[in-house]
């Protein structure tokens, strides 16, 4: 195995924590992996890893040596990809988080489009409404809808997600169209939670550049998109999503938009991506393919 192998394993090792998982997302033997940190620690003379039964934590020196050889690999990438004759020559695997109804929607639609330019990548793609860490998950970069907390991550915004109300036209049948907020009074919202047992928001409108909610009723409580447009689509009340997941439903009939002078505050959409002095040529097409396809959906 040779230095820069050696390098990258290294570095999985040390973003997981973990010999294990590092095993797993690299498809190699365990045994593999614990040789070659044994082999870099004795040519770098010190020891880059505390291990114990249960994590393996970096030294100081290990720390340090984690930094320069991200670098390392960074400019090393780049460099061969300085010697490849255009964009089709990008090789090798892409792995991203997206929403569930980007995904669906936008982009597996169009991803023939983009391998069509860039036939020597393999995509990896995951779409869930669960927060993935994108370092320790080995992930290019990963999209997110609304504010951002991931300080350690470099942030590319992409715009505002108009949302809209919406429900299916059972429902509306059977409550009737609200056409005010004061009707809201009559109907029932279907609420949305990442975590249960926490006091749902309610109807959420802006009034002023300020946002205001309405507590209203609601016979169910879902923690995922896809279950959110579901039981809005079998009528069991209004729902508050970005247009971009809805706005086929509301084309072909099967949802209705409501209270449309009445909206929820427009989201946030960003790409995030690890804190690298050099991005790999593969990631920086994605994202650049990916801002130009998502801007018809933005405000």
């Amino acid at each position: 195995m040779n230095r820069l192998e050696a390098m990258q394993i290294y570095v999985r090792v040390a973003e997981l924590a973990s010999f294990t998982q590092a095993a797993d997302s690299l498809g190699l033997p365990k045994a593999s992996i614990s040789t070659a940190v044994k082999q870099l620690e004795t040519l770098v003379g010190t020891r880059l890893l505390h291990r114990t039964t249960r994590n393996v934590q970096m030294t100081q020196d290990g720390v340090l040596f984690y930094e320069r050889s991200k670098d390392m690999l960074a400019d090393m990438e780049e460099l061969q990809a300085l010697f490849q004759q255009g964009e089709g020559q990008i090789s090798g695997r892409l792995r991203m988080d997206l929403p569930s109804a980007f995904a669906r929607n936008i982009v597996i639609p169009h991803l023939p489009e983009f391998l069509q330019l860039h036939p020597r990548l393999e995509v990896e793609l995951s779409s869930t409404d669960r927060r993935v860490d994108l370092i320790r998950e080995g992930f290019d970069c990963v999209m997110r809808v609304g504010n951002l907390t991931d300080s350690a991550l470099i942030a590319r915004p992409l715009g505002n997600l108009r949302q809209i109300n919406c429900a299916s036209p059972a429902y509306l049948q059977e409550y009737g169209t609200p056409h005010k907020l004061e009707d809201l009074a009559q109907h029932k919202l279907i609420h949305y939670t990442s975590n249960f047992g926490g006091k749902p928001v309610g109807f959420e409108y802006t009034d002023g550049g300020k946002t205001k909610t309405i507590a209203m009723s609601g016979t169910i409580t879902v923690n995922n998109s896809d279950a959110y447009q579901a039981a809005c689509l079998a009528g069991f009340g209004i729902i508050q999503a970005p247009e971009i997941g809805t706005r086929e439903l509301i084309q072909q009939g099967r949802l209705i938009e409501v209270l449309g002078d009445y909206t929820a505050e427009a989201m946030p959409l960003s790409l995030l991506y690890a804190n690298r002095r050099h991005l790999p040529k593969r990631t920086q097409s994605w994202m650049t393919w990916l801002t130009q396809l998502v801007q018809p959906y933005l405000v």
